[in-house]
């Protein structure tokens, strides 16, 4: 019997991206802007920073398992804090999940190239991973729904997607949850749900409070608070009662839970947060589209670039990267011919845009062999 198993020997560890200071060795640079991971440019909220540094006084206490965050949670959404879950980040109840409910002959499903912590976590456990090709870079929800199987257990959705930005409607959520076994859980993965709720044909999964349904959130992006790992989700108390017998009992920490509870209540904070992304999508958009780019549109913090060939995508990377702009290559998320790019400050936007008119430039002065993708 060999010591590790072999699904966990044949997966590969997240490798995170390059660094502003290492840029800056590596390219001999004073200023390097970090447009890779989706980040809130504005920073934490200023209410979430103050929480955080009352809370150190009682570092010496166990946390209580995020209770007071829940039951925050529970009353800005109206539901019981049964309903309700915290822990380390979405991925952290994403993680609890595949504990709980996957059985070795079961099988999740969701769609090619789907935000890559899905698919390791689900690929820890050694169970079956079944993809459908997008459409038009969304969801194929029709294609997942015929997809189902007597060994699906887990449908994975997330809205906005993660690396694509885009979303799927209200009517094709209802078109698909009609042929989804009640047997089957759906996963709807919101971590950027603030940048698209006001967007008239998105489908708030607060307003779909099925038996079968979790919903997963986070502090990470709109909030700010990706350093500290905290994230949130509502399901059936039935779902949540098993999730809590899995999670770790003092997770989140108590300077994590101060955090999120505070940033609830922020909401200039959130105003500024979504003016100025809303702003950055639209100045990256028609700026790379001028450059007669092929600009997916978002409804996130971030775009994404499909280019000819993996490459070309390479040599845009590199020559933005060298010029101080850092973004996200997404050969991991198996798409080498694809960037993504985060919305960050004005000015930080402003130089990506231009790094990108230089790096197009370079295209088209220097060609280079291509091959297909």
């Amino acid at each position: 019997m060999p010591l590790v198993p072999p699904y966990i020997e044949a997966l590969r560890p997240y490798v995170a991206g390059m660094s502003p200071e290492e840029a800056r060795r590596r390219y001999n640079l004073e200023h390097v802007d970090k447009l890779a991971s989706n980040e809130n440019p504005l920073g934490p909220s200023p209410l979430a920073i103050e929480a955080m540094q009352r809370s150190l006084a009682g570092l010496n206490f166990y946390p209580s398992g995020g209770v007071e965050l829940r039951r925050r949670l529970a009353e800005l959404y109206e539901v019981k804090i049964e309903n309700v879950i915290a822990g380390s980040g979405s991925e952290g109840i994403m993680a609890n999940i595949i504990r709980t409910f996957l059985l070795d002959d079961d099988e999740v499903l969701t769609t090619e190239n789907a935000f890559i912590g899905f698919r390791v976590l689900a690929q820890s456990r050694g169970i079956a991973y079944r993809t459908v090709p997008y459409q038009d870079w969304r969801y194929d929800l029709p294609a997942l729904a015929a997809a189902i199987t007597e060994k699906t257990k887990i449908v994975y959705l997330a809205n906005p997607n993660n690396p694509t930005g885009t979303i799927f409607t209200r009517h094709e959520f209802d078109e698909f949850y009609r042929h989804v076994p009640e047997r089957v859980l759906i996963i709807l993965d919101e971590a950027y749900f603030e940048y698209a709720k006001d967007h008239p044909k998105y489908p708030d999964s607060m307003h779909y409070r099925y038996d079968n349904v979790i919903t997963l959130r986070t502090f990470s992006k709109i909030y700010g608070l990706a350093g500290i790992r905290i994230g949130y989700g509502f399901a059936h108390e039935n779902l949540i009662a098993n999730l809590l017998k899995v999670k770790l009992p003092f997770e989140p920490s108590t300077v994590a839970q101060a955090a999120g509870i505070a940033a609830l209540d922020d909401r200039e904070f959130l105003h500024r947060s979504l003016e100025l992304n809303a702003r950055g999508l639209r100045m990256m958009t028609q700026a790379f589209q001028e450059m007669q780019l092929d600009v997916v549109q978002s409804q996130a913090n971030f775009v994404m670039l499909p280019m000819s060939t993996p490459e070309q995508a390479d040599r845009i990377a590199t020559s933005l990267l060298s010029q101080g702009t850092i973004v996200r290559p997404l050969k991991a998320f198996g798409l080498p011919a694809c960037l993504r790019i985060s919305t960050g400050a004005m000015d930080a936007n402003e130089r990506c845009v231009e790094h990108m008119r230089r790096a197009v430039m370079e295209e088209k002065s220097c060609p280079s062999p291509t091959s297909s993708r």
